[in-house]
């Protein structure tokens, strides 16, 4: 395990289908069979996460692509379940709405240390939609093309909004997010792939407008405030970006130039700010066709002005990245075969 800092650490961790690894039930599939990674069994990703979850030793992480809760499934029941097998202190776990997919955004965390309450923010919009921040389970509505006609957006995976106290008393919001892909799946043709690229990205804006509405009212009302999760972008990550102005990221971390109304992200804030292309990675790709690994920056934890205030400490468990983890083997190899993102974490003192 990798030294950690006092006070509270927070984490997001995007599990590439976690859901495979446990049956209808909840009980882990703790075998040799394959699973949705790429020449690892299921036993091995289990056994890569329990390594990964370990050396974390977070107080409490946002799970995005948790395993599914549907009329047979539940998330909570399989998290709890792998939390005990990997003998985890972060042990207890909790959703919002369910998602429309077999992926849902969940939290797991230490009871001991935490509390954490689902408290959706917002009011339910009717059929037709609001275009003022709306409960996430509902229908946003914003003009998407700029032809003066108003599309609705719905998130397929409605973002996780928890109201946390923690043992001494410190109350947080935190907000998980899986923002839409902007990846053209299912389009035939170079055409049709640059239409759902953009169709695709305006969608991601919406979402991350409808976001940045709900930051705002947090913002307004003093509360402190953690965004975190995968928002399937990043400053400069692919050509349409100058078509519309600003990123996701940077919609989510406020463009005004007042402080007291702006989100931090380091990580977010070295892409912005590079201009030789050096910026972190927080996942890592195959790409078939070209025969090698692509790595994106798409996992945040943005905080508010009094949280980003106490100098917390962010870190992305990069297996090569990070000259710690490189220097421990096991810990590299684990985060390889556990997913293709890597957990981000931040450290925050004084908040215990």
């Amino acid at each position: 395990m990798i030294d950690r800092a006092t006070g509270l650490r927070l984490a997001t961790y995007n599990v590439e289908w976690f859901n495979a690894l446990f049956d209808d039930h909840g009980r882990l599939l703790d075998d040799r069979e394959p699973s949705t990674r790429y020449k690892i069994t299921r036993g091995e990703q289990l056994a890569a996460l329990a390594i990964v979850f370990t050396a974390m030793d977070a107080d409490g992480i946002t799970i995005i692509e948790a395993p599914d809760t549907n009329g047979r499934r539940s998330t909570t029941r399989a998290l709890e379940t792998f939390a005990s097998a990997a003998g985890l202190r972060a042990r207890k776990a909790i959703i919002g709405y369910p998602s429309e997919t077999e992926q849902e955004i969940a939290f797991l965390y230490d009871p001991d240390r935490l509390t954490a309450r689902h408290a959706p923010q917002g009011h339910p919009s009717t059929s037709h939609g609001s275009q003022d921040a709306p409960r996430f389970d509902t229908t946003f509505r914003y003009d998407l093309d700029a032809d003066n006609i108003s599309e609705t957006i719905r998130f397929s995976k409605p973002p996780l909004e928890l109201a946390l106290t923690t043992k001494g008393g410190a109350h947080l919001r935190l907000i998980g997010v899986h923002a839409k892909s902007k990846n053209p799946y299912g389009a035939i043709g170079r055409e049709a792939q640059i239409r759902l690229s953009i169709e695709n990205r305006r969608k991601q804006l919406a979402q991350c407008l409808w976001l940045r509405q709900r930051v705002e009212a947090h913002l307004a009302h003093g509360d402190s405030l953690v965004v975190l999760g995968d928002f399937n972008d990043g400053p400069g990550i692919d050509e349409f970006e100058k078509l519309f102005g600003h990123s996701g990221i940077e919609i989510v971390l406020g463009t005004s130039p007042d402080p007291a109304t702006r989100l931090t992200d380091p990580h977010a804030a070295m892409a912005l700010q590079s201009k030789v292309g050096i910026a972190p990675t927080s996942a890592r790709f195959y790409l078939a066709p070209q025969k090698r690994f692509f790595e994106a920056l798409l996992d945040f934890i943005m905080v508010s002005p009094d949280l980003a205030a106490k100098s917390p400490e962010w870190r992305i468990w990069h297996p090569f990245n990070d000259p710690r983890i490189l220097e421990t083997p096991d810990l590299r190899e684990a985060l390889l075969q556990a997913s293709d993102h890597f957990p981000v974490t931040i450290d925050l003192p004084d908040v215990i």
